[in-house]
């Protein structure tokens, strides 16, 4: 068994995700399989191509990326937050397009994977809505 902590890191990255994406990235003790998106600062679109471009600024595009739900188990998502993160989640700093494009299937399947295939070592690092665990767990209570 590795000494690294094996995270999937599930976000709706805004700056305050950002920052602690950038940290875990640079973490010698944490090994990042992949990010699963949610809604929250923004809507999933917007959080996946947020988490495709900070991936791509650190040069880790070998992390996967797997969009999630868009909306609550219960109702409809309420909309982004730009008075706290902007428009675009990232203070309105003009990115570019990601190059990159998130991988296929859905974050809650993602996750269940994961788990299934790392068995007692996967850590999940949920900083926004908790929709894809509670869909994950939906699908395969034994996770």
């Amino acid at each position: 068994m590795s000494n690294k902590h094996k995270i999937i890191f599930d976000t709706d990255p805004g700056v305050d995700d950002t920052i602690a994406i950038y940290a875990a990235l640079r973490s010698p003790q944490i090994e990042i399989v992949g990010f699963t998106t949610i809604f929250g600062n923004v809507d999933v679109d917007l959080a996946t191509v947020n988490a495709l471009r900070i991936l791509e600024i650190a040069g880790r595009t070998d992390i996967p990326v797997v969009k999630g739900a868009k909306n609550p188990l219960a109702g409809t998502y309420s909309g982004p937050v730009p008075f706290v993160h902007g428009d675009n989640g990232q203070g309105n700093i003009a990115l570019a397009p990601p190059v990159t494009t998130a991988k296929e299937g859905t974050a809650a399947q993602f996750i269940i994977d994961q788990v299934m295939k790392n068995s007692g070592e996967i850590v999940l690092v949920a900083v926004g809505p908790l929709t894809n665990l509670a869909l994950a767990l939906r699908l395969q209570p034994d996770i």
